[in-house]
């Protein structure tokens, strides 16, 4: 990359915005870290690729089609400024969407689509709150561990040993995402905003499923050209529906089960629509082929049903897990006695092999942001079996990239992400139950593959539960969580005396 100098400069503003942005008390200064992490983004995108403005300006039909762009950002950043609860759910929306576009003589898959609407969304809460609308201030337990790893991953491609990658990481995925977190932090959180979250969330993972079990019907990838090859050389035909990795898709699929497992064990969603509903997610999640997601889903539904169950079944589900996973330990024991551990946890011990001496050597600050494929790939060890390393464990990515001080920022991340979703399910049962389930998901499928800094719904979760929280007075008592069903533990539900139709016919 020609252009490190511009990068590093644009990476120091977005450490500087990021913080101001999610720490921000006051309409002037959340204004001001949206337009420093805007001026951050179009330095990375500069510095990057820096010849694409020149094409787009050249060329007529490019010309065009950035107008048309920045035309419907603006159409829908004014009906944002005019109806923002429809800015989360219009996030939720996009956020699966990836469209391959050419950037810097490569193909990518971008999220343009979630780009486009979060850049909308921020340009209509920005108008919003110039014209004197109220700031909800996000909550500084969270905010704060947030704001902290934003702002030591940006300054850290100062030291990056590789900065192109860093750039990427910076540009398409961490200042972003930190954007979307502060926007998502200011919906204000309705029964009807939460409905369309849940519906939306649904309807989607039903289409994603549906085109999955056409693609094993008719051993048809749509973009997964290397999938599509290796197929013919395996018993089973994985499928990756719009994705164009197996894992993305089951990880996507899993999040809406999770959704789906919480209203039927809550009685928000009638069991004649959500059992058919689930049996399809579940068929499609099962031709994904993805041990990961698989592995997610299982944690997730157990803290799902240890949080929301009664003592009964909270005892069998401990009992059931505890007897599964003396089994599969059991199973593994005897399969590992033929098969090498490479081949059994899908090379993911070789990976981590190459990756925790990256951190050894590197121990307090990293190799940089981006860096750790490069700098894994440069081990003896690799450089014996020409690999390039890239990491499927998120915890050991940021150990290497940003070393001790940076581990200790992301870990401060997850427990006040935990802490936020726990506290979200104290005051909307439903929805913090969601939410609480689907970071769990997330969690432990990032063990196994990365991704969980670079998926938008990690950072809409926090923005969620940030929104939550924001419903009531600060020194207004959260009540804890009652039984199932117990509407004195949680206003979301309805009482007795509303019928059985009331208390099954609302979603979350």
């Amino acid at each position: 990359m020609e252009r490190v100098e511009l990068a590093e400069a644009a990476a120091v503003v977005g450490a500087l915005g990021a913080p101001a942005l999610l720490l921000a008390r006051a309409r002037l200064h959340f204004l001001a870290g949206l337009a420093l992490l805007a001026a951050a983004e179009l330095g990375l995108a500069f510095a990057l690729v820096p010849d694409q403005l020149e094409l787009i300006v050249r060329s007529p039909a490019r010309l065009a089609g950035a107008a048309a762009g920045l035309a419907a950002i603006g159409g829908l950043a004014a009906l944002f400024g005019r109806f923002p609860a429809a800015i989360p759910v219009a996030l939720l929306a996009a956020a699966p969407i990836r469209v391959q576009v050419g950037l810097g003589g490569e193909e990518a898959f971008l999220l343009l689509p979630l780009y486009g609407v979060l850049a909308a969304g921020a340009l209509g809460l920005a108008f919003r709150l110039v014209r004197g609308a109220e700031l909800r201030p996000m909550p500084l337990f969270l905010a704060a561990p947030v704001a902290a790893f934003v702002a030591f991953a940006s300054l850290s491609l100062l030291w990056s040993r590789d900065p192109r990658e860093g750039t990427i990481d910076l540009l398409f995925f961490l200042l972003p995402f930190a954007g979307l977190l502060a926007v998502v932090a200011q919906t204000v959180l309705s029964g009807a905003v939460s409905r369309a979250l849940a519906g939306v969330l649904l309807a989607e993972t039903a289409v994603v499923a549906a085109i999955g079990l056409w693609q094993e019907w008719t051993h048809t990838l749509l973009f997964a050209d290397d999938l599509q090859s290796a197929n013919a050389y395996t018993s089973y035909f994985r499928v990756t529906s719009i994705f164009k990795d197996s894992s993305l898709y089951g990880r996507y699929l899993v999040l809406g089960i999770v959704v789906l497992v919480v209203l039927l064990w809550l009685e928000r969603i009638r069991p004649a629509y959500g059992l058919p509903l689930l049996g399809l997610l579940l068929a499609g999640l099962y031709f994904s082929y993805s041990q990961s997601s698989f592995v997610a889903l299982f944690a997730a539904v157990l803290v799902v049903g240890l949080v929301a169950g009664d003592r009964v079944s909270r005892r069998v589900l401990a009992a059931t897990t505890a007897a599964l996973v003396l089994a599969g330990v059991a199973l593994v024991a005897v399969v590992a006695q033929d098969e090498s551990a490479r081949r059994i946890t899908s090379g993911r011990v070789p990976l981590a092999s190459l990756t925790l001496p990256v951190f050894l050597d590197n121990p307090v600050v990293g190799v940089g942001i981006g860096a750790q494929p490069r700098a894994s790939s440069r081990l003896e060890e690799a450089r014996e079996r020409k690999l390039r390393n890239v990491s499927h464990t998120t915890a050991l990515t940021v150990a290497a990239e940003l070393g001790a001080l940076g581990f200790a920022a992301y870990a401060a991340l997850l427990a006040s992400a935990f802490g936020a979703a726990v506290l979200a399910m104290r005051r909307r049962r439903a929805l913090g139950l969601s939410l609480l389930g689907a970071l769990t998901a997330l969690v432990v499928h990032s063990a196994f593959y990365s991704g969980f800094l670079e998926d938008p719904f990690t950072w809409g979760i926090l923005g969620l539960a940030a929104a939550c929280l924001s419903l009531l007075p600060a020194d207004e008592p959260v009540r804890a969580p009652g039984g199932v069903g117990d509407p004195e533990g949680d206003p979301g539900l309805p009482r007795p005396e509303a019928g059985a139709a009331a208390s099954r016919g609302a979603s979350a």
